[in-house]
């Protein structure tokens, strides 16, 4: 499992996916449910060979395969944090949101379509 810095309450996980359902996700949740997803991938798919950016939210590398260490990394993939919410809670499909223009992919192992979604569609409910 990737180190994290401090685990993530479920119930504020949750709490935070609620919002963005209403519509009134703050930055803070938003930023939540882009580092919990992002670290989603990162166990889902492994490996170093594909940064997944998010900015201003976070990065990881992902996808069995080649190492990168620094520099330009060979496969890149790039999108906002609502792109990126859409597509991890399944709402919006990776074909579309490349197709749009909202999600950039460069290199090769770029397309995520076999980890996704991450969440179910409109993520996780807080019914018991």
């Amino acid at each position: 499992m990737p180190p994290r810095q401090r685990p993530v309450d479920p119930a504020a996980v949750a709490a935070a996916w609620q919002a963005r359902r209403d519509g009134t996700a703050q930055r803070a949740e938003v930023k939540l449910l882009v580092k919990e997803t992002l670290s989603l991938l990162e166990r889902r798919a492994p490996g170093h060979s594909v940064e997944v950016r998010v900015p201003p939210y976070g990065a990881v590398q992902a996808v069995e395969g080649g190492r990168h260490t620094r520099g330009t990394p060979r496969a890149v993939v790039e999108t906002d944090a609502a792109t990126w919410l859409a597509i991890a809670a399944g709402e919006l499909s990776w074909h579309e949101a490349l197709d749009s223009g909202a999600l950039r992919a460069s290199g090769e192992r770029t397309d995520l379509t076999a980890y996704l979604p991450l969440v179910a569609p409109a993520g996780p409910s807080t019914a018991g």
